[in-house]
C-alpha cells in the first residue's frame, strides 16, 4: 500500500487554497469589469470619463 505523507496532504491543501484565492480574484475582477461596462452603457462615455477624472482628482 502507498503511504500518504503529511507533506503531500499539506501540499494539496495549499494548492487548493491558492486555487481558491485565484478564483476569488478572478470573480472580483469579473464583477468590477461588468460594473464598469454597465455604467458605461448607462451613462455614456463622456459622463463616465468625467466621473473617473473627478475621482482621480479627489485623490490628490
Amino acid at each position: 500500500m502507498s503511504e500518504i505523507r503529511l507533506s503531500d496532504v499539506s501540499a494539496r491543501a495549499a494548492s487548493r487554497s491558492v486555487r481558491r484565492g485565484i478564483a476569488v480574484v478572478v470573480a472580483v475582477s469579473t464583477v468590477l469589469i461588468a460594473a464598469t461596462l454597465a455604467l458605461w452603457a448607462v451613462w455614456g462615455p463622456a459622463v463616465f470619463y468625467e466621473v473617473i477624472l473627478a475621482g482621480i482628482a479627489a485623490c490628490f
